[in-house]
């Protein structure tokens, strides 16, 4: 029995979500809103960061999207999304190493500068604190209160646009193909919410030079596993944060010269 504890909107929780679909794999829902109740002791024991998701198998809990999609291969290898061959085994696992070091804290920089801002608008410095000091994971918290303060003007931000070219470069080097080789694989999986979380912040003009990300990202939208597990789960309120930034400034400009 496989049980998922996941949101919607979770970049983690969704690639875990499109891995268990391409895999055939039925799942017991947790569905949790993150506004404080990662941090219930219950399910802290399950998971000691307080984040999402938490997959548990036959009763074993396991935590960290890369470890649980790496889990899932190796507990249920049919059908396969790690390549056979070893070099593409390690093209995997370089973009699962890269989003883990870098691209995922900056995406939680992007969003919480932009999209999510609003959820700390009208607080306080100390108010920001106390909602952020439940966190265990301080570096993480450190981020989303100087991004809640100054926007797309905190100090985290250039270094958060630079660690997402990085991967969109990566993309672009394999042509619009698949990332590990000519199979759709845990690589692809694994990029896939960080390319859709920048389209979802209006930053979709990232990739107008690079043909080859526009290429892949749309075979990616395309297979029913993503259609099933992120679009399709995405209500009107799952969209809310990001169809507010149609009527915020646009945050183009300002990356843009970031960049330059």
């Amino acid at each position: 029995m496989i049980e998922l504890y996941h949101s919607v909107n979770s970049v983690c929780a969704q690639k875990v979500r499109v891995a268990l679909a391409e895999k055939g794999l039925e799942y017991e829902s947790h569905l949790m809103t993150l506004r404080g109740d990662q941090f219930e002791p219950a399910y802290m024991k399950l998971n000691p960061n307080g984040v999402v998701p938490t997959l548990i198998h036959d009763g074993r809990p396991l935590i960290e999207s890369s470890v649980i999609l790496y889990y899932l291969e190796e507990a249920f290898p049919s059908p396969p999304l790690m390549p056979r061959e070893p070099h593409r085994r390690a093209q995997v696992r370089l973009v699962n190493k890269l989003i883990d070091e870098y691209v995922h804290n900056s995406c939680t920089i992007l969003t919480f500068a932009t999209a999510f801002r609003p959820w700390f608008a009208g607080l306080s410095g100390e108010e920001i604190e106390r909602r952020l000091s439940k966190s265990p994971l301080k570096k993480r918290a450190e981020y989303k209160r100087d991004v809640a303060l100054h926007g797309l003007d905190s100090k985290f931000a250039r270094e958060a646009l630079e660690h997402h070219e990085k991967l969109l470069a990566l993309i672009e080097q394999a042509g619009g193909g698949w990332l590990a080789g000519p199979d759709f694989s845990l690589a692809d999986i694994a990029a896939l919410p960080y390319v859709l979380r920048l389209d979802l912040l209006r930053l979709s003009r990232l990739w107008d030079a690079r043909p080859g990300v526009a290429a892949w990202y749309k075979r990616v939208l395309d297979r029913p596993a993503v259609k099933k597990e992120i679009l399709d789960r995405m209500t009107s309120d799952d969209h809310a944060p990001f169809e507010k930034l149609k009527r915020e400034p646009d945050p183009w400009p300002k990356v843009a010269a970031m960049l330059s």
